[in-house]
């Protein structure tokens, strides 16, 4: 009994309390947990307090069952016997009020947590937003700065406390974007645009994912963010602009073959509606024959 105890105590009070407390480095299986941006950390709250709440109920439930059942077990001469006994009214005042308030509680959470954080709400800063572009493609994400006119495949870099307005389609099946350590994810669906508004809070590298299965190339479909100084993001965006490729319709059309493990690379702009002439090839009254004629995937 002492052993089944201590198990009980550990799953439902001191584990959660690790998952609370693990605010440093605790691997990418904890990104969740380590947030580096402002969204994250607001919804790193959100769970534990929803966490918290929910436990208000299941530790006293799993350890009255114990308690309960070892108790009133056949073998206790001591335990009330009241065969008679069915209904308390002081039982019944706990067993609805406790679940209705949690549940009240939780349910304004949400309410609130989903207007605050909507991702389609701009950040408040002193700051002007970056814009970036993001198109998913099989299987790589294609990174679009258009006041910059450079793009990046499998890369993200981004200044440090300067808001990012990420604007989201595909241009292939439809894919998850997830920045964990800097906030929720949010879908790319071909011929659609979606908004994600996130910002990094300090400098650091962090991963990016897709998380929607997508094909064969699936599990090769992530990418870092660099969260930098403003110095040396504007660095990078000139010697890309100096030394990268040059994006252009040939090039793209290259950059659209499926392909998997696609390792960085840069470019330099050459076509400025290239976002939008991505989401409109996806409209019913837009001839495109590249969304209509299959393309053979490259092996690594």
């Amino acid at each position: 009994m002492k052993k089944l105890m201590t198990v009980l105590v550990t799953i439902t009070v001191f584990w959660p309390a690790a998952l609370w407390a693990c605010t440093g480095d605790c691997g990418d299986q904890w990104a969740v947990l380590t947030p580096k941006g402002y969204i994250a950390s607001h919804e790193k709250t959100l769970i534990l307090t929803a966490l918290g709440l929910m436990l208000l109920v299941v530790v006293p439930v799993i350890l009255m069952t114990v308690i309960f059942a070892w108790k009133y077990r056949a073998t206790n001469a001591h335990a009330d016997y009241d065969p008679e006994w069915d209904h308390s009214t002081r039982i019944e005042v706990v067993i609805w009020l406790v679940p209705t308030v949690i549940v009240a509680i939780l349910g304004t959470l949400v309410w609130t947590s989903s207007h605050a954080l909507s991702p389609y709400r701009p950040l408040a800063s002193s700051q002007p937003p970056l814009k970036i572009q993001v198109v998913a493609m099989d299987w790589k994400w294609l990174f679009i700065y258009p006041a910059q006119k450079v793009a990046t495949v499998n890369q993200l870099v981004i200044p440090a406390g300067v808001p990012v307005d990420f604007i989201i389609t595909s241009d292939a099946v439809m894919s998850s974007f997830f920045i964990p350590q800097l906030g929720g994810q949010i879908y790319a669906m071909a011929g659609m645009t979606t908004h994600l508004h996130l910002i990094a809070d300090e400098p650091g590298v962090f991963q990016g994912y897709n998380t929607q299965f997508s094909g064969q190339g699936f599990s090769g479909m992530h990418f870092e963010t660099v969260a930098t100084s403003q110095d040396s993001y504007n660095q990078w965006i000139t010697q890309i602009r100096e030394q990268g490729k040059v994006l252009d319709r040939p090039a793209f059309k290259t950059l659209e073959l499926p392909t998997k493990n696609e390792d960085p690379q840069q470019y330099s702009l050459a076509i400025p509606d290239l976002f939008d002439s991505i989401v409109t090839s996806f409209s019913p009254n837009t001839n495109s024959p590249a969304k209509t004629t299959p393309t053979p995937m490259i092996e690594d």
